[in-house]
């Protein structure tokens, strides 16, 4: 332990602000990226910015950059932030903890009058959440080289709006000499989005990496046809098809120890009560922490699904829409998390995230690492997604901790 802390009342009020910016009336928050939502939640990260002297910049992905310099600025930076933007009726606290509690660490090494050898950088990353742009994670995925710039601007939501012209009507279409080029570390706080460390009374996770995700697109078609003079017999239903499909992605799920299955997406046609479906389309995310699983796991579902498709007599396609392997962090920053949360006393677990991150892409760039607080219930990506007070200060500290270890922290003996 340091010595320093954050500020615990200043850290609660500045999430307690941004949870105001796009609040629905269940307590979550609904803040699509590049909304009018987004701009303003983004201009008081900008205010905040301000306050505490930082260089900021903003690249042409949107993502926004807050940098406190170091005693030697030619260092490459330690990166610490997450994102800003939510799903449709989200929650207060998925990938704000991870921006606000970075803004906290550099206020709390202002007030110290800290110097660091490194640089520090704030990062607000653009459209992780991919609720209004698909696929998640554009704005990390375009700085890191995972995307081409041509195909995030070509991105549309669901009225046709494109991602380029979205940027420009918010104000944040930055240049592209303002990205990343390099940085040592990237830290990420988050909340755990699952139930684990609540459910093992553990205060931190250690996050060692990020399973891989695939998500495939399925085509069901059958033939549309009225539901009263059709005999059972006759019909190619492509909703009684897809169902058993669903029954059987579901069931793979029990065969494969650490395989995580869901079908979240479903189109159904024409959709309406007195027609037989003629066709469905759904998508299945399907998640291992081991890649060779994960891909086995694939084929095993596609045989399943042609076979149901030649029982049903419809037909069947699918190709994968969007893929990610598993990424595993640096065991130095895994270190100092679990060295730091150990001298503040700190129970913690190592464990894999379920779900994607900007620090995923990001480990392609900087050597990174996780945290993760406890999730109230499990609950994420939902408007009762809660984390305690208690957790998010601990969260907080030892993000502070760990910078101040990889930055080269020097820290007042008045402290």
């Amino acid at each position: 332990m340091n010595g320093l802390n954050i500020n615990q009342k200043r850290l609660l009020q500045s999430i307690k602000e941004s949870s105001a910016i796009g609040a629905t009336p269940n307590g979550g928050l609904h803040r699509l990226a590049l909304t009018i939502d987004d701009q303003q939640m983004r201009n008081l990260l900008i205010n905040w910015f301000e306050e505490e002297g930082l260089s900021i910049r903003v690249d042409d992905f949107g993502n926004m950059y807050g940098r406190r310099e170091g005693k030697h600025p030619h260092q490459m930076p330690v990166v610490i932030g997450s994102h800003l933007d939510t799903q449709p009726c989200g929650g207060r606290f998925d990938g704000v903890l991870g921006v606000l509690a970075a803004l906290e660490v550099v206020r709390s090494l202002n007030e110290a009058n800290v110097q660091t050898d490194r640089p520090i950088e704030i990062i607000n990353f653009t459209n992780e959440e991919g609720a209004r742009f698909e696929p998640p994670m554009l704005g990390s995925g375009g700085v890191c080289g995972v995307f081409e710039k041509d195909f995030i601007y070509s991105r549309q939501d669901k009225d046709g709006i494109k991602f380029r012209d979205a940027l420009s009507d918010i104000g944040y279409k930055g240049l592209e000499e303002n990205r990343l080029q390099k940085a040592e570390y990237f830290i990420e706080l988050h909340i755990e989005q699952g139930p684990i460390l609540e459910e093992e009374q553990l205060e931190i996770g250690v996050v060692e990496g990020i399973q891989g995700i695939s998500w495939i697109s399925v085509t069901v078609e059958g033939e549309m046809n009225h539901a009263g003079p059709t005999p059972m017999e006759n019909r190619k239903d492509a909703v009684v098809a897809a169902a058993k499909m669903i029954e059987s992605i579901d069931k793979l799920a029990q065969e494969y120890e650490g395989l995580k299955t869901t079908v979240g997406q479903l189109n159904v046609y024409p959709n309406v009560p007195n027609v037989i479906s003629g066709k469905v389309e759904f998508i299945v995310d399907i998640r291992h922490e081991d890649d060779e699983q994960r891909e086995r796991a694939l084929e095993v579902m596609k045989q399943q699904l042609s076979t149901i498709s030649g029982l049903c007599d419809v037909e069947l396609t699918f190709h994968t829409s969007w893929e990610n392997d598993s990424v595993t962090f640096s065991e130095k920053v895994i270190e100092t998390i679990s060295k730091c949360a150990g001298n503040r006393n700190l129970s913690t677990k190592r464990m894999f995230s379920g779900p994607g991150h900007d620090a995923k892409y990001m480990a392609e760039i900087a050597k990174t690492g996780m945290i993760f607080v406890p999730s109230h219930r499990g609950i994420s990506h939902n408007e009762e997604e809660f984390t305690r007070d208690n957790d998010l200060v601990n969260g907080a500290n030892l993000l502070l901790d760990v910078v101040c270890q990889l930055s080269g922290a020097k820290i007042p003996k008045t402290i």
